[in-house]
């Protein structure tokens, strides 16, 4: 069974400040299924970001698989920005959580 989004979400700010992250939440979804962006600002005018992975690569027991949605490694805060602005307008119940981390970390399970 998976998690409620909101529970996820919740749970990720959490630990985000528990590893000396900051993390807020930009843009409440639907609670139950929503689906869950997440920007990584370094500080520095790069970014990454993150959406939901096709099902096709959820490994057994994982939760929630997140894959990259650029092929770059990181790009310009402002093209992470226009990447949420059109994921907005295909699916306005979406949730977002941005972060701020110099070092780029993310504390969630990533698709290969």
């Amino acid at each position: 069974m998976r998690l409620r989004a909101d529970i996820w979400v919740a749970a990720y700010i959490r630990r985000c400040a528990s590893e000396g992250t900051y993390a807020v939440l930009r843009r409440r979804g639907a609670a139950e299924a929503g689906a869950i962006f997440i920007k990584i600002d370094r500080l520095d005018g790069s970014a990454a970001l993150f959406g939901p992975a096709p099902q096709s690569e959820l490994k057994d027991g994982a939760d929630r698989l997140f894959a990259r949605l650029h092929r770059e490694l990181w790009i310009e805060t402002s093209q992470a920005e226009e990447k949420l602005a059109c994921e907005l307008r295909f699916d306005p119940d979406l949730w977002i959580i941005e972060m701020e981390d110099k070092a780029g970390r993310c504390f969630f399970d990533v698709a290969e």
